[in-house]
């Protein structure tokens, strides 16, 4: 059975060696927590690159909400961060019909020429099913980051339990304990944490925390 993936959010390298010491698989680079995660700048993800070894994925996102703003300054970013050791990215954005903006998530993912997670744009879209089924074939995708809901995933867990079968679920968004079990029954084998593993998101990343997730998605 293939072991279930954890994926913490780093916003600096302290956090990124606290979420290595507590077992992390992966870390999620984003700055501005406020705007629900947005592009870093080159010079922390070159730090948590020095600082951890674990694959790094990368925010490219220029300002709140899904809409893909200034396509040219990501595609400039992709390239930049890429250098600075990014592993992979993430994006997500949706049209103006509610929908995914697969041209221009395609676009930038050829662009960054590595593997990504589609970044929540599907739990805003009109029609969550087939926001999924757009996104799931993109070239170079390989995990879609959703809670099932705008609301979090208390409120969309049975959505994302209907495509789990279907779809490379990264589950996240107010992940909670008790969605675990149901989630790793469904097959979904992607777990991410942000806010759960800190105090607040001005504190950083407590190793324990982050440890506590470890035991708890290994044995769900």
């Amino acid at each position: 059975m293939t072991s279930p993936l954890l994926e913490i959010i780093a916003l600096t390298a302290d956090d990124a060696r606290a979420a290595t010491d507590g077992g992390a698989d992966r870390l999620e680079v984003v700055a501005d927590m406020a705007s629900d995660g947005l592009t870093p700048d080159v010079a922390t993800v070159a730090a948590i690159r020095r600082a951890s070894a674990l694959p790094i994925r990368v925010m490219l996102r220029t300002a709140a909400g899904f809409a893909v703003g200034d396509e040219a300054a990501l595609s400039r970013a992709a390239a930049a961060l890429r250098e600075a050791g990014a592993d992979g990215f993430v994006l997500g954005f949706l049209g103006g019909d509610g929908q995914p903006d697969t041209a221009a998530m395609t676009r930038l993912a050829e662009v960054g020429g590595l593997p990504w997670t589609c970044h929540r744009c599907v739990d805003h879209a009109v029609d969550y099913p087939a926001a999924i089924a757009a996104v799931t074939p993109l070239p170079g995708l390989d995990q879609v980051l959703t809670a099932g809901s705008p609301d979090g995933l208390r409120h969309g867990l049975a959505s994302v339990l209907r495509v789990a079968a279907s779809t490379p679920v990264l589950a996240g968004g107010g992940l909670t304990p008790e969605a675990v079990g149901p989630l790793r029954a469904a097959g979904v084998l992607g777990f991410h944490v942000g806010s759960a593993v800190r105090t607040s998101w001005d504190a950083p990343v407590d190793a324990e925390r982050v440890a506590n997730w470890r035991r708890l998605v290994d044995t769900a």
